[in-house]
């Protein structure tokens, strides 16, 4: 496992990024792609595949690769229709995998800390568990996809099946301390901006701001009832 801390050393060029929200709760899709091989990642490909595609054929893309941060529906919806279409690989934690699981389909498994090319660029699987059992942020040089661990202005749920308020405070921990500027792509949009950073959650966001555990699960009680 990568040393938190060090989550961001020697990570590969970063691809380009399109943000892309879908769908009517508010998810937030990525496009990631090499702009030399013009290979592309599609991020939880959920509720609006064709869109997300005639995207990519926009930008000029080839979709090889599926990254998924978590597999509750309004996340993985997409899967099959994506992988039926372009053939791409689906890449997973693998304590989620039979949830994406298919005949003749190619899972990769998103290891904590592993590097996953797209291209001549690549992003690096962080495991943060909370929100789900195997939930994962994949880290650029640059930039940081949460899916539900952590929006702008919030944080992800803990009380699903799956969740563990304890492991989501660690799952932030890591993420704090990440470079201020590194830019946050949450997997919904419900902040006050589609992005933000993390410098600006640590100093902004209410459940970065808890000094103890005991105050996180506390607020995250509290607004889970509100």
């Amino acid at each position: 496992m990568t040393v938190p801390g060090d989550d961001a050393a020697g990570l590969p060029p970063a691809p380009e990024v399109v943000q892309i929200e879908v769908g009517l709760l508010q998810n937030f899709c990525e496009i990631l792609y090499c702009p030399d091989t013009r290979v592309a990642a599609i991020v939880d490909p959920a509720w609006e595949v064709d869109r997300l595609l005639r995207e990519a054929e926009r930008l000029g893309v080839k979709v090889e690769l599926a990254l998924i941060t978590h597999t509750h529906n309004d996340h993985i919806e997409g899967v099959d229709e994506l992988v039926e279409k372009t053939g791409a690989t689906v890449v997973v934690n693998p304590r989620e995998a039979e949830r994406v699981a298919g005949a003749g389909r190619t899972l990769a498994e998103a290891v904590d800390g592993r590097d996953v090319a797209i291209g001549r660029r690549g992003v690096r699987a962080l495991e943060t568990r909370g929100h789900t059992v195997g939930g994962t942020c994949y880290l650029a040089d640059g930039y940081i996809v949460t899916g539900d661990v952590l929006f702008v202005g919030g944080c992800g749920r803990t009380d699903f099946q799956g969740g563990d308020t304890a492991e989501m405070w660690q799952s932030l921990q890591r993420l704090m301390r990440l470079p201020e500027e590194t830019r946050v792509y949450p997997g919904h949009n419900y902040g006050e901006t589609p992005t933000s950073t993390i410098g600006h959650e640590t100093r902004s966001n209410p459940y970065l701001r808890c000094a103890t555990f005991e105050e996180f699960r506390g607020l995250r009680e509290r607004k889970r009832k509100a």
